[in-house]
């Protein structure tokens, strides 16, 4: 793959446990790769609950049935985009540490690393927090 010109790269860092944030943060990295953007997504603290397989550890996570009621795309489906774009999906080590989360709960192909492996990938990329 050739490399993309600098500052081309979005990160999104991932801090909260709340399915809005967590839900706005897969909007976001989609919508980035779906326009051909490189994205990774960091998830620290509680928002690793949102690269889990299971994502029911989300606070307000009844609120996924009702958007989607309303035809906005839901959580999984968001993350499943993700995955097929090929957005790349970090774990903080020290964040999964501080909840209690187990690595093997993630999604498949999500890394665990820490914040420099983060801001290495993302170079001289835009960087937003949720």
């Amino acid at each position: 793959m050739a490399s993309d010109p600098p500052g081309d790269t979005l990160g999104i860092i991932l801090l909260s446990g709340t399915h809005d944030r967590a839900h706005y943060a897969f909007v976001i990295a989609s919508g980035a790769a779906a326009l051909g953007r490189q994205v990774v997504m960091f998830a620290t603290n509680l928002g690793c609950r949102a690269l889990c397989r299971d994502w029911s550890g989300l606070m307000f996570k009844d609120r996924d049935s009702r958007i989607e009621a309303r035809g906005v795309a839901g959580l999984e489906s968001l993350r499943e985009a993700c995955l097929d774009m090929h957005v790349r999906m970090i774990a903080c080590e020290a964040g999964l540490r501080s909840e209690a989360l187990d690595a093997g709960l993630l999604l498949p192909n999500v890394e665990v690393a820490g914040i420099a492996t983060f801001l290495m990938a993302v170079k001289t990329g835009q960087i937003i927090t949720i």
